[in-house]
């Protein structure tokens, strides 16, 4: 026996609702960068759920700033919209901390896999506040 057959495969019926349920939860840099190419961003929010300086270093463009940490009770936003929410890296879980917060609160929510690590790998545009020297903190995600 392999190791790589183990454990037997699901079946296909169970392993495409399996994927289908985990693609409800994450969204692809890939697919976030072709609608911001396009200009069509409908229907959902990119939310940074880092703390406001990394946020101010390096952002996706068009994000809005949501610390986790930070998220009061009750938040003004619409209801209807999806939150996508990026953190870091996969080394980092202050998007499942903001994603769970802002469900908690009612809204739907993915998280962006890879956060903003896999964003830049990918070679996709980052904005800032052009922070530069004593400005910037040597802490990558301020988690």
């Amino acid at each position: 026996m392999t190791n790589a057959l183990r454990f037997p495969a699901a079946a296909p019926d169970t392993a495409a609702a399996f994927f289908a349920a985990e693609l409800a939860f994450e969204a692809d840099p890939d697919d976030v960068h072709r609608d911001l190419q396009a200009g069509d961003t409908t229907g959902y929010v990119l939310v940074e759920t880092r703390a406001p300086e990394a946020f101010a270093r390096e952002r996706i463009p068009g994000a809005v700033n949501l610390p986790y940490r930070d998220l009061p009770e009750r938040l003004d936003l619409d209801p209807d919209l999806v939150y996508i929410c990026y953190c870091e890296s996969f080394q980092c879980n202050a998007a499942t901390k903001g994603a769970l917060e802002l469900a908690r609160r009612g809204y739907r929510v993915k998280r962006l896999s890879g956060g903003i690590t896999a964003w830049r790998e990918a070679g996709y545009p980052v904005e800032s506040d052009g922070l530069t020297g004593s400005d910037v903190s040597k802490v990558a995600c301020h988690c």
